[in-house]
């Protein structure tokens, strides 16, 4: 007989399975939502189920995640709720009887339910009653096919996940497992919200509280530190890192080895329960079983922390001026430095960031898009705050994640309303990985469109050749990454963004001449000017973390190891890599475009006093 999921619980670490929607789309079966493969291809299911126990896990999730009324919906498939939920509880026990027939191996099936993808009113229109039932639909289609236990994960919304929570106590007294998805902003989590949050959920009476998804292994482990406590029985599933977007699928880079690393200390920290979320494969999975063979598990080096107190035609006007900084493109060096954009209302550490470069000498200030998909002010009212209170001119990252084409070249529109010349286009980062993941990323036009749309606006004409009354005059900036994994790619899309009217570059993090010497040699064709970014490195740690699991940056394995060996000299060592290749690469660009870390500004005038 299997031994009940609360007895083993107490015995000691559990190993839960990885990702399924990852597995279905590297097997070809992208069709969503993924869960109709349930009926549609239950063999692929029963395999990705058998690879994950053969990698090590004890506990396989239904394909069930989004099986819900509201997310089958927009899929036509309302009235599949419980078919599809059942034959997924069907597949996975067959799954978990064959090992302990054959095998004599012990197979726990977790009933998966994520959030409806829904808001509740009054911010949106599905009230607590119909999202009650909505849950309890689901849950009722889980315990008919017999799941050992509820697996609630992914949810965002503390609102939301309290109605899951009631919704399976009306249905079950089977063992159920809370987890939340974090953001990882360090603001969030130097705070009470993780404390709270634990204790919330255990109050009422979840087996287990844990953390799933959204981020990477290195900021699971900040998580799990912010929000553990004595007593309550921890689970962490991080994501392999935050993935790029490749032809409409989410592609991830972080390695096994690197997950399996943070799994043990994850392990070591007190987590009880340990898998992998969105992008992990049954690799991950294997490689965490090895890691976490040698780990001590408890609370180790955990500081169990106290509470903090608490127009119909173009008109012949004078052409705008460009703006200074493009008027002195390649006849100075010129200079930019991101700002580090806080969240909320109050600007003034912007503000003060930006009157201290300009005394100093920079020549421009980055104002970042809701970079990485957190909430944050619009660049469009930063950047007008910046150059009417400090005269410093901006660089406004126009970002297509969030508006339709409308949305954009209305803010373009209000760009040039503002007086801001200097516009960035990026593609921008997708929602899922950001403060709302179950946001819609708009995408109605990527970069190279929206560079189009630009031009349009500079010839006096908006996407669809209607005329804007009067030219702008903005000056159309680009991203290109240096160290692409698919470089071929990335010069084709450049040549394109070029070909659009983009007329200068900004590229990713670069770290070694060579690199940058071929990239220049490779785009000498376009006769393009570039602002070559610069990243000082503060520790291994960041080293390593920008490396894994941040998508488009490459650290060289001859930096992160002299990083390893710094020890207490990684910041000036940081300063000293960047100085040092700014020295020898400055010749080939038009610029430098700084990213010094956390506000300290002084790194940027640092670097540029020494070359």
């Amino acid at each position: 007989m299997k031994k009940p999921f609360r007895d083993r619980l107490k015995e000691g670490l559990i190993i839960c399975d990885g990702a399924m929607g990852t597995l279905l789309d590297l097997y070809e079966y992208p069709e969503r939502p993924h869960d109709i493969q349930n009926l549609k291809n239950p063999n692929i299911v029963e395999r990705i189920h058998k690879e994950y126990v053969d990698a090590g896990a004890e506990i396989i999730e239904t394909n069930t995640f989004g099986a819900n009324m509201y997310r089958l919906s927009d899929f036509y498939l309302q009235d599949k709720v419980f078919e599809i939920n059942l034959k997924g509880v069907e597949i996975a026990g067959k799954v978990a009887r064959y090992y302990e027939e054959h095998e004599n191996k012990t197979v726990y099936v977790a009933g998966a339910v994520g959030p409806t993808g829904k808001l509740l009113e009054p911010i949106g229109k599905v009230t607590t009653g119909q999202m009650l039932n909505c849950f309890k639909q689901q849950v009722e289609a889980l315990v008919e096919g017999g799941v050992d236990l509820i697996m609630l994960e992914t949810f965002v919304s503390l609102n939301e996940l309290d109605i899951a929570i009631k919704a399976v106590k009306e249905i079950t007294d089977l063992p159920l497992i809370a987890q939340k998805a974090f953001s990882e902003d360090g603001a969030i989590l130097s705070g009470n919200f993780p404390i709270d949050v634990v204790e919330h959920i255990h109050k009422q009476g979840v087996d287990v509280v844990g953390a799933n998804c959204t981020v990477g292994p290195q900021r699971m482990f900040g998580i799990i530190k912010s929000m553990y406590q004595e007593g309550v029985i921890m689970s962490a599933q991080p994501a392999a890192g935050i993935p790029t977007l490749r032809d409409g699928r989410s592609v991830y880079h972080t390695t096994p080895e690197y997950l399996a690393m943070y799994a043990k200390q994850l392990v070591e920290a007190g987590v009880r329960m340990i898998g992998a979320c969105c992008g992990s494969t049954p690799a991950h999975i294997r490689e965490i079983k090895k890691a976490v063979s040698y780990a001590k598990p408890g609370a180790l080096d955990i500081e169990i922390r106290g509470r903090k107190p608490d127009a119909e035609k173009i008109q012949e006007e004078p052409e705008t001026e460009r703006s200074l900084f493009a008027q002195n493109i390649e006849k100075k060096f010129l200079t930019s430095v991101e700002l580090d954009i806080p969240r909320g209302l109050d600007m003034s550490s912007v503000i003060e960031g930006a009157t201290y470069l300009k005394k100093n000498g920079i020549d421009a200030v980055n104002i970042t898009d809701g970079a990485r998909a957190r909430l944050r002010m619009s660049p469009l009212a930063i950047s007008h705050k910046v150059q009417s209170e400090t005269g410093m001119e901006a660089i406004t990252h126009v970002a297509c994640r969030d508006r339709n084409m409308i949305g954009l070249q209305s803010d373009l529109l209000g760009c040039h309303a503002l007086g801001l010349k200097n516009i960035l286009v990026i593609t921008g980062d997708p929602a899922n990985i950001g403060d709302y993941p179950h946001a819609t990323s708009v995408f109605d036009i990527e970069s190279v469109g929206l560079i189009r749309a630009v031009k349009r606006f500079n010839e006096g004409r908006d996407l669809m050749g209607n005329p804007i009354g009067t030219k702008t005059n903005f000056l159309i900036g680009c991203a290109a990454n240096p160290v692409a994994d698919d470089i071929d790619y990335e010069f084709e899309k450049l040549e394109r963004k070029v070909e659009e009217g983009a007329q200068i570059i900004f590229t990713q993090p670069v770290l070694e001449v060579h690199t940058m010497e071929a990239f220049i040699k490779k785009i000498e064709h376009l006769k393009i000017p570039v602002m070559v970014c610069i990243m000082p490195l503060r520790s291994y740690r960041h080293a390593e973390f920008l490396h894994n699991e941040i998508p488009g940056i490459h650290i060289p394995d001859s930096v992160r190891e002299k990083f390893r060996t710094a020890g207490k000299n990684s910041a000036a060592l940081g300063v000293q890599i960047a100085a040092d290749f700014l020295r020898e690469a400055k010749q080939m660009v038009a610029g430098a475009y700084m990213l010094p870390p956390f506000k300290q500004y002084r790194i940027a005038i640092e670097i540029m006093d020494s070359i």
